[in-house]
């Protein structure tokens, strides 16, 4: 936990065709070998991605991808996760060789840059050989560079140019953005379960109290078992009690109905999610079809303890409140068939961007399928709705 995590740094993605020089980009980027360079076309076939600090920009995700034009079924595949990743990107570096022609896939990448909202930069690379005609105005003016990857230092002039694209790039709120103010006292009450990580605690845990520190608050960090006793021994009110959503029940019985409740979950549906569109879902719960089919999504891979949340105690819940014949199934990945289901129980998707989480909204909400944050759900099957809702004025509108 001593890195800034992937999912809160800056992302950016080089794309292009084969052989256009993304790797040797990347090398000069980070000024050592962090990429397999070659001239045998297809080299890069996963996704790359390495952590670098880029001045104003701060920390970011820099990530070199397949070429555009790669070939065979498993250039498909490439192809595919290479579009993945331009998905989740906050600035794009389109790579193109100089000295070739400008192939038909180079358009498609160029047209897609042009009609989409993401930033971008050209990056011309073989600036040492002629210029083919074909690319002589490819670029918009203003919109490129031409450079080395020979030379030393040549990606300099680049990360200049990216600076200067800095405020243009989307931003994530932080978790407890516009909830507190400076001096306030908050309580953040997290379980330590079969489920906790050894050693640590969890990303959500960890960027919430970076953030009350970065906002000159207070943080009571206990456990569950402890809230009653410290709770009635402080001698003010916290401005706030933040609980790990498991503990929902118990956190509500020992502090006082009028002390603002909300969860871990609950702040990253708002940083991570659509929580309108997660409160929206809520309704699907009111007439669930009797033998309905839930698929539980989560973001990150993790050693499923024997009362794992999402496999175990989630569905349990479900069945006792909604349907007793209600089918489940789980799944790191996007489903193939996504209307198959008829409803996404998502995690508080804390390992990825905003990006990625909202590009998946975006395909089940196209298809009509409600989806629920774990928070949101586990507010409301533990009876807290709106009052875990009520720290965010503008979610329990929504809610009532």
């Amino acid at each position: 936990m001593s890195q800034t995590a992937l999912a809160e740094s800056t992302r950016i993605v080089l794309t292009g065709v084969r052989n256009a020089g993304k790797s040797s980009l990347m090398n000069n980027l980070f000024e050592k070998d962090s990429a397999i360079v070659s001239d045998t076309p297809g080299t890069t076939t996963d996704p790359v991605t390495r952590k670098i600090e880029l001045g104003k920009l701060g920390p970011c995700a820099v990530t070199d991808t397949a070429g555009f034009d790669d070939v065979g079924e498993l250039g498909e595949q490439r192809v595919s996760k290479t579009r993945e990743r331009l998905k989740s990107a906050d600035l794009v570096l389109f790579v193109t060789p100089g000295d070739r022609p400008v192939l038909s896939e180079e358009k498609e990448i160029l047209e897609a840059l042009e009609e989409g909202k993401q930033p971008w930069i050209g990056v011309v690379t073989f600036g040492d050989k002629a210029l083919h005609g074909e690319k002589e105005g490819f670029f918009p003016t203003g919109k490129f560079l031409v450079l080395n990857n020979e030379e030393k230092h040549s990606a300099r002039p680049l990360i200049n140019m990216m600076e200067k694209r800095a405020e243009q790039l989307s931003r994530e709120i932080t978790p407890v953005e516009g909830l507190v103010k400076e001096q306030d006292l908050v309580l953040l009450v997290t379980p330590i379960d079969l489920a906790a990580p050894a050693g640590r605690l969890i990303m959500p845990q960890v960027e919430t109290i970076r953030d009350l520190l970065d906002r000159d608050c207070a943080a009571l960090i206990l456990k569950e078992r402890e809230l009653f006793s410290f709770y009635n021994n402080l001698g003010i009110k916290p401005s706030l009690v933040i609980t790990d959503s498991q503990a929902f029940h118990k956190v509500a019985a020992d502090i006082p109905e009028d002390q603002p409740l909300t969860s871990f979950s609950l702040l990253f549906a708002r940083k991570k999610g659509n929580p309108a569109y997660f409160i929206e879902s809520l309704k699907a719960l009111n007439n669930f079809p009797e033998k309905g089919r839930v698929l539980v999504m989560e973001s990150c891979s993790h050693h499923r303890q024997a009362d794992d949340l999402g496999t175990v105690k989630i569905p349990r819940l479900f069945r006792q409140l909604v349907g007793a014949q209600v089918e489940f199934g789980h799944s790191r990945k996007m489903p193939e068939n996504p209307e198959e289901w008829d409803m996404i129980i998502h995690c508080a998707a804390c390992m990825i961007t905003q990006k990625a989480m909202l590009a998946k909204l975006d395909v089940f909400r196209e298809k009509g399928i409600p989806v629920l944050n774990y928070g949101l759900f586990l507010a409301w099957a533990n009876g807290l709705l709106p009052r875990a809702l009520e720290p965010f004025p503008e979610l329990a509108e929504l809610y009532e």
